[in-house]
């Protein structure tokens, strides 16, 4: 669905991404690597919202040829961070993830308001839906702006680190919504740091090593203690807890 061909990009005259290329179809897929890898403008250039080099291509086309209204339909983007600049109730911020679906000036109907209850039902947030999104907690907050983006219903949904400011447990539920959009047959691109959440939601991992493509594959080839050491500069266990995958730092190199 998504194919990366010699994808490179360059922000203020240094190249942050370079000549990667990876076909993405179906699946978690987590980007991971250390701070300023490049995984956060990956992302980005894959949504079209910065130049690139190379081909981006979204089932075929070109994502940059693609217009925005139909790019948003197909694309649903979750960004770092929780800003919101406006006191919103949750539920209208969720229903902005419909706007793409609208003709303009026209008013959500019955199947947006269903997705929009999908969404806040999925996110545990329909006793928060008339807060102003302002009062929440980050990790409320986090939680409505997932449901935004989930409520696009995109065949294609990036997170950029979805789980900051997420206690454990809903760390947990993020990844298992994430693994949902997936199995509703979406392909889910993750940028993650937490290596075993890592290993065990995802179902591919792509690592991304000062801006270039270093390991590409299942969570368990990826991550083997050499690689980690030799991309982190750390040691680490790589092994398993009740049948899971557990990846623990231990040392810095």
């Amino acid at each position: 669905m998504v194919r990366l061909d010699r994808v490179s990009v360059s922000l203020g005259g240094r190249h942050v991404v370079e000549d990667v290329s990876a076909d993405l179809s179906g699946g978690v897929i987590g980007l991971i690597g250390p701070n300023g890898a490049g995984k956060s403008t990956l992302v980005r250039a894959v949504a079209g919202l910065i130049p690139s080099d190379g081909a981006i291509l979204i089932e075929g086309t070109p994502v940059a040829a693609l217009p925005p209204r139909e790019r948003a339909r197909r694309i649903a983007y979750l960004p770092q961070g929780q800003s919101v600049h406006w006191p919103l109730t949750v539920e209208r911020l969720v229903a902005l993830g419909r706007l793409p679906h609208l003709a303009p000036f026209a008013r959500p109907g019955a199947g947006d308001a269903a997705a929009i209850e999908r969404a806040l039902t999925r996110t545990e947030l329909l006793d928060l839906r008339d807060r102003p999104i302002d009062e929440l907690s980050g990790g409320e907050r986090a939680r409505a702006l997932l449901a935004r983006a989930l409520a696009v219903e995109a065949p294609l949904l990036l997170a950029d680190e979805p789980l900051a400011a997420l206690d454990p447990a809903h760390q947990i539920e993020v990844m298992a919504l994430l693994r949902a959009e997936a199995a509703r047959g979406a392909t889910v691109i993750a940028v993650l740091h937490d290596l075993t959440i890592a290993a065990r939601w995802c179902d591919r991992l792509l690592l991304i090593d000062q801006g270039r493509l270093v390991a590409d594959g299942a969570p368990r080839v990826v991550l083997t203690a050499d690689r980690i050491g030799s991309v982190y500069g750390v040691s680490a266990f790589v092994g398993e807890a009740e049948g899971q995958p557990l990846i623990v730092p231990l040392a810095h190199h």
